[in-house]
């Protein structure tokens, strides 16, 4: 039992109007965030990626900058030399090799610059060195470029340098085809300007694309000109995806072949033909999300905790009041009518809680007044009772017994005695309230068959009811006194003998009872006043009528009771209404 009643509050506590409203706005917020958050973490993240996209680009298209300029810059040196041989009379040339020589000590990234003969001859090298052994010279691509496109300036990979004694070098070689001027003729030579390896690496270190990020240069045949993990040189393109490089002049792509996601951006060197190309891996880029993702996660915590407790203080101070209310009900439920409310809150609580307070006092009043009818009620019946006992009626009754007895009407003592005591049998009719139609009419017959008897057939009376309402119910002694007010205030002082008719009929789902007389009447003031009690006689007149009236809608509301239709000189006619009754209420 004690479970059952537990979960009955429980369940009460799920269906409040303050978990409602917490549990409904904080489902509502919720999906709001998460809808919010799933849109900003959707587009943060592609943000990021088109950012870490654009960054990218932007650090090749820098690099490409800073690689062509360079170039730009070697590719002036290299004319500057050319022309320094070109002008030259003849060469070598004292003065030549004196201008070399400054170039050179202007420039920190140059290493070295010769001239050979198309056979593969020295004829001229600054600083002044002297060659290695077995450098197979003409074999190297340098020369052999120059050699097939003597117009045009070529840049080999990074290599050592191995022509000229002196420390190992690592260098880029620039060569081109020229003419050189031996005893007054031209002749055609090969110049050869080695750079060192290390500006380039010191250009390309500075480039950062992430933690593990990092940039290549390849040339046009895919082999790597720069990579910051040196022995790439040696590898090749191992650990690379070759194929992209080489399909792609420039952009973006995403690579997956080493198993990892990587963008791979390119652009291209367009007058020597090498290629940058800028690897991002994208698990940096997920790391950015993840970060996103975090904070989206903790900002919807903070969020919903602020507002589950915002709505939890003020769904509390919104149901504070009808829970008051409910209160207040519960009080009024076991009993207690003296409850007063006096609730502040929004305009529909006040509203409310006004409504309860005048429902409350309307119970009371009406308690009151049913108390008061129902006191009222047994003043009716009481007075109904006494009237029953009348003292003058009975003594007016019994005096006429004695003076039957007294001149020897037996039989009229006999039936006056026998009317007398039927009338008292069905007044009391065993303490009930309601009998039958028959009964009532049997009442009354009785009461005129005394009262005629006694006023010595002064009048007549006639009874007429239909044969199906006569096992209808009917209040009790609802005739007698309507009859009683016909002979004493209609038909006593009447000096032609006067007339009563009764006639019970249904009509509809109704009973209507009239006592019609053709006595004195009564004045217009009278009629109108005597069921309300506003009329108040000397003689105490109307009593029993108004009794009447008030009793049968005590009974049966306010729909039924008396109708009084009287003129003066033309008599009264009296009409109750009453409900259809089959059986006992």
């Amino acid at each position: 039992m004690k479970k059952q009643i537990r979960a009955f509050i429980d369940q009460l506590k799920i269906k409040s109007i303050q978990f409602i409203i917490t549990a409904s706005f904080t489902l509502v917020t919720l999906l709001v965030m998460l809808f919010v958050g799933v849109m900003l973490y959707s587009k943060f993240s592609e943000t990021s990626e088109e950012n870490a996209i654009l960054n990218t680009q932007q650090m090749i298209e820098q690099v490409h900058y800073n690689l062509e300029d360079y170039l730009a810059s070697m590719t002036g040196l290299f004319e500057l030399v050319d022309d320094k041989i070109h002008q030259s009379k003849q060469f070598p040339d004292g003065n030549l090799t004196k201008q070399l020589e400054m170039i050179l000590e202007t420039r920190e990234d140059i290493v070295s610059m010769a001239v050979f003969s198309k056979y593969g001859e020295l004829l001229a090298v600054v600083p002044q060195a002297d060659m290695r052994r077995n450098t197979r010279l003409t074999e190297q691509s340098w020369f052999q470029s120059a050699r097939r496109d003597p117009y045009d300036i070529s840049f080999s990979l990074p290599h050592i340098e191995n022509l000229f004694k002196g420390p190992y070098t690592w260098v880029v070689s620039m060569s081109r085809g020229t003419t050189i001027a031996q005893g007054g003729e031209k002749a055609d030579a090969v110049l050869l300007v080695d750079v060192n390896f290390k500006k380039l690496d010191n250009l390309f270190q500075r480039v950062s694309l992430g933690k593990k990020g990092y940039v290549y240069i390849i040339d046009l045949a895919g082999n790597i000109v720069y990579h910051p993990q040196q022995p790439m040189i040696y590898a090749g393109l191992k650990n690379e995806n070759r194929s992209i490089a080489l399909q792609n002049s420039y952009g973006s792509y995403v690579d997956e072949s080493t198993g990892e996601r990587r963008l791979i951006t390119i652009k291209t060197v367009e007058h020597i033909g090498w290629k940058i190309v800028g690897v991002s891996y994208m698990d940096e880029i997920a790391t950015t999300k993840q970060e996103i993702s975090g904070f989206m996660f903790w900002l919807l915590v903070f969020v919903i905790v602020t507002v589950l407790f915002l709505l939890t203080y003020i769904s509390a101070r919104i149901s504070r009041p009808i829970k008051m209310l409910e209160k207040s009900m519960e009080k009024v439920e076991r009993g207690d009518f003296t409850v007063n409310l006096s609730i502040k809150g929004s305009h529909e609580v006040e509203q409310l809680s006004r409504r309860f307070n005048v429902m409350v006092k309307r119970v009371r009043e009406l308690m009151d007044q049913v108390i008061l009818e129902q006191e009222q009620k047994r003043k009716n019946e009481l007075e109904v009772l006494q009237a029953q006992i009348n003292p003058h009626f009975l003594y007016n009754t019994l005096n006429s017994v004695v003076r039957m007895v007294g001149i020897g009407k037996n039989e009229e003592v006999i039936t006056m005695i026998t009317s007398l005591s039927r009338l008292f049998r069905i007044s009391l009719s065993r303490g009930k309230n309601i009998i039958s139609v028959q009964e009532e009419l049997e009442h009354v017959r009785h009461y005129l068959i005394i009262q005629k008897m006694r006023y010595k057939n002064q009048f007549e009376y006639a009874i007429d009811a239909q044969e199906e309402v006569l096992r209808c119910k009917t209040l009790k002694l609802i005739l007698q006194p309507i009859v009683e007010n016909a002979i004493y205030h209609g038909i006593e002082k009447m000096a032609d003998p006067g007339m009563i008719w009764i006639k019970v009929e249904k009509i509809d789902d109704n009973l209507l009872f009239q006592i019609r007389d053709n006595g004195l009447g009564m004045p217009e003031h009278v009629r109108a006043n005597i069921l309300t009690g506003q009329y108040k006689s000397e003689d105490g007149s109307g009593v029993g009528t108004r009794n009447v009236h008030e009793r049968i809608q005590l009974f049966f509301g306010t729909e039924y009771g008396l109708e009084i239709e009287s003129e003066l000189e033309n008599g009264t006619n009296v009409k109750i209404w009453l409900p259809v009754l089959k059986d006992e209420e």
